[in-house]
């Protein structure tokens, strides 16, 4: 731990910090990566390391930093590399290549095996491409928005870990009883296409001829898709033409998706198939310019039904187009970023809006959302509905953040945290909670300084600076990840242009690790873990009774704090009443 003496291009934030002499935390230890590497990723346990490189992919030991196993192919750029562990000895890597080809590999004993491949390419013609691909933890669930020839829909897989599980054993002893490190065939398990999901189109005898006549349908989710297609009221927004559908929006669309875990009413009673503890039971899907969060319950389609389009089991309608999105660690709250600064919190355990805070009155719009989980939680985890708080950062495209806290029953709270740069190298690339820190985050910016800040408390608590020689490597979309286990931060880096000899060459570039562990300063800061949503007691209403019988109940125990609340109300409502009668005697 050293002070603020380095040199470079200074941003408003290092001007600062050094002023102030903060503290300085240097990489504790590096390494060479291999050629190419663009993404890198560490598993939840904090043992191993993986990364996509230029031709392939390597996974690595997290603590001796030494390369355990890899996986070699010719003009196969992975470009995008998630991990997470399915057995005790195994791990899922999924991965997306430089053309959109998604695969599925399994880490075992220092060996990795190609799985399977998302979208095989059969016809040229029809080249499907995958933008998106996540695998929730522990491997069984995986997502993939896919796009093909203008057209683009969302696949949810259900991936056979056991019987994967299984087969890897299979190959391990037979490679031991033959002494060969070649590979061995089998046929992998086949994995199951859940659910796919495409937006959702409406049909001509829902069209209405205006915005009035909308209101007068008897189909609530006609009503909010006929909205959807669009918010004017111009008259070629409506088509009454028979025999026509209209989709939603023509032209191309992002899919954003959340996977959810139980929590309040299944939507689909007591015929929706139950899941084990830890294992979501639905996902939120959204399009882009869409008002209309839609949740999709986790079902295989039925046998003699396998083309039907599904239909969304729960929709979640908001005022304006929403912009960006985001759920809270246990999934009970989702939250909408829309136009016009507003931000929609809603409440899966209630089934209701939470609250509608606007955020922004910067007219910037929003491009990123996320909860902050680390604040003390109450032992009691079934918080009643009255007093569930809510905390979230909001980004601008102007580069500003907003902390939210808002809650049902407590006033809403909006704060400024980060002003717009005033100069373009101060701009935010990334700013990433730290887990094993208390409130603070990692925060990147587009000229390559990064620091610890506790964003909050707007104050910068510890510089990152790798050596004098080097540089973080593409500033504006940094190769990172964060060890939970070993408490340390894991970033690309590469040669200053300016230190670099003749003789050196291009100069290959370098894994930094900060330890963060080992820092005095850092050490009050230091949290455990959180723990997994997977492993947290969620109570689960099945029906829409039990839930109303749990929302009286809260309701009841919370009598005296709402009793409290209206009468506080009712008082600043006088108050305000008398001082403007004064006013308007005077």
């Amino acid at each position: 731990m050293s002070m603020c003496t380095r040199k470079g291009t200074p941003g408003s934030e290092m001007e600062a910090a050094c002023k102030t002499k903060t503290p300085t935390l240097e990489p504790s230890s590096a390494t060479q990566l291999p050629e190419g590497t663009n993404c890198l990723t560490c598993s939840e346990d904090g043992r191993y390391l993986s990364l996509g490189h230029c031709e392939g992919l390597s996974v690595w030991c997290a603590s001796s930093l030494i390369c355990v196993a890899e996986w070699l192919q010719d003009r196969v750029e992975i470009t995008s590399i998630q991990m997470t562990r399915m057995a005790e000895t195994a791990y899922l890597l999924c991965t997306i290549d430089d053309m959109g080809v998604a695969r599925v590999f399994a880490y075992h004993c220092e060996d990795i095996q190609l799985l399977h491949v998302i979208n095989i390419m059969e016809n040229i013609n029809e080249r499907s491409i995958c933008l998106t691909f996540e695998v929730f933890e522990g491997g069984v669930y995986g997502a993939a928005s896919i796009s093909c020839n203008g057209a683009l829909w969302l696949e949810v897989y259900h991936f056979p870990i056991e019987a994967w599980r299984k087969e890897l054993e299979v190959v391990l002893s037979q490679k031991q009883h033959s002494n060969s490190s070649g590979d061995v065939y089998m046929k992998w398990s086949p994995v199951a296409m859940v659910i796919k999901i495409k937006p959702l189109q409406i049909s001509a005898g829902a069209a209405v001829d205006g915005p009035f006549e909308v209101l007068q349908t008897m189909d609530f989710l006609t009503h909010c898709l006929v909205l959807d297609v669009d918010t004017s009221c111009s008259p070629q927004a409506f088509n009454t033409d028979i025999g026509e559908t209209k989709e939603t929006n023509e032209s191309p669309r992002r899919c954003t998706h959340h996977f959810l875990l139980p929590c309040g009413p299944n939507p689909g009673g007591s015929k929706a198939k139950s899941q084990p503890a830890g294992l979501p039971i639905a996902v939120c899907v959204w399009w882009s310019g869409s008002h209309n969060l839609l949740q999709y319950l986790l079902q295989k389609p039925q046998k003699n039904k396998p083309d039907v389009e599904p239909v969304p089991d729960v929709l979640w309608p908001n005022a304006k187009e929403i912009l960006c999105s985001a759920v809270s660690r246990c999934t009970r709250y989702i939250a909408a970023g829309l136009q016009d600064g507003l931000v929609f919190v809603w409440d899966r355990k209630s089934a209701s809006p939470l609250s509608v805070v606007p955020a922004s009155v910067t007219g910037s719009p929003f491009t990123k959302m996320q909860f902050v989980d680390d604040w003390p939680v109450s032992a009691d985890d079934s918080q009643t509905f009255t007093t569930a708080e809510v905390q979230l950062l909001v980004w601008c495209k102007g580069g500003a953040i907003h902390a939210v806290t808002t809650g049902r029953g407590t006033r809403s709270c909006t704060v400024q945290v980060t002003e717009r740069p005033k100069h373009s190298g101060d701009l935010l690339t990334v700013t990433a909670s730290v887990p094993f820190l208390q409130s603070l985050s990692l925060v990147v910016q587009r000229n390559g300084n990064m620091f610890l800040q506790d964003v909050f408390n707007k104050t910068t608590v510890c510089l990152l600076l790798p050596p004098t020689s080097h540089l973080v490597a593409a500033p504006c979309s940094p190769v990172y990840a964060l060890n939970t286990k070993l408490q340390s931060l894991l970033i690309k880096g590469e040669q200053d242009p300016s230190c670099r000899s003749s003789s050196q060459g291009g100069g290959q570039s370098q894994l930094f690790i900060f330890h963060f562990g080992e820092s005095d300063i850092m050490k009050q800061y230091i949290v455990p873990p959180p723990v997994p949503p997977q492993q947290q007691e969620v109570l689960s209403c099945v029906t829409l009774e039990e839930s109303c019988d749990v929302y009286l109940q809260q309701r009841a125990r919370s009598v005296d704090e709402r009793s409290k609340a209206i009468s506080q109300t009712w008082k600043q409502l006088q108050e305000t009443g008398e001082t403007q009668q004064n006013c308007s005697k005077k």
